[in-house]
């Protein structure tokens, strides 16, 4: 069972619909006793990094994350969901994020004279920074979908498993520390590829 977790702000339905066609069995919930009993956790997110962060710590969900992650569940955070899993957000005002994967979440470059406008909206491919069993099957240079214009930036090299470029931008895509993981694109939207990816994480959680 996979828990995608409900704090007010993701596209829980995508997300789930994904899974749905997948035959990956999930719900949708923020009770403590549905996440502490899944076999792994999706957190989605749309908005603002700061409000997410308020809304998470509300709901006591920060604590209860930081806990099954320690005990080993695997984590999968999309876009904001992703933002959230790092140490800081620099939207507005600086907001500590759930600290479980090394950086920070700043503004894009935008360059408006080549194009490069914030946010960064649409399709762009992806270069393979390393190899990850979430990317099995998928060749480099495939299309994802993005949303966003915050992306993280001080994190640890090693922790990059893909990216994409966007002017002088060099977007995190997808990253990985241990059994914590977050695409800065949307999977949901991605078609073929990005149910691949969410394919590949529901048989990870089957190891």
């Amino acid at each position: 069972m996979i828990a995608i977790i409900d704090y007010g702000m993701g596209n829980l339905k995508s997300v789930r619909n994904a899974l749905n066609y997948l035959g990956l069995e999930n719900m949708i919930t923020c009770k403590e006793e549905d996440l502490r009993n899944a076999d792994a956790l999706i957190l989605p997110g749309v908005g603002a990094f700061p409000d997410a962060v308020d809304t998470i710590e509300k709901l006591n969900l920060d604590s209860i994350i930081k806990s099954e992650v320690e005990n080993g569940k695997y984590l999968l955070g999309i876009c904001l969901g992703m933002q959230l899993l790092f140490e800081n957000g620099y939207e507005g005002l600086q907001k500590k994020g759930l600290g479980l994967i090394k950086g920070n979440i700043v503004k894009m470059e935008e360059d408006r004279q080549n194009n490069i406008k914030i946010p960064h909206i649409g399709w762009n491919n992806l270069a393979y920074n390393k190899k990850d069993a979430l990317f099995k099957g998928i060749d480099e240079g495939k299309y994802v979908y993005y949303v966003h214009s915050f992306f993280a930036q001080d994190y640890d090299e090693d922790d990059l498993i893909a990216y994409s470029e966007y002017g002088k931008n060099k977007i995190p895509g997808l990253v990985r520390h241990k059994n914590i993981m977050g695409a800065q694109f949307h999977p949901e939207k991605s078609g073929e590829v990005g149910l691949s990816i969410l394919k590949n994480f529901g048989e990870m959680i089957k190891w």
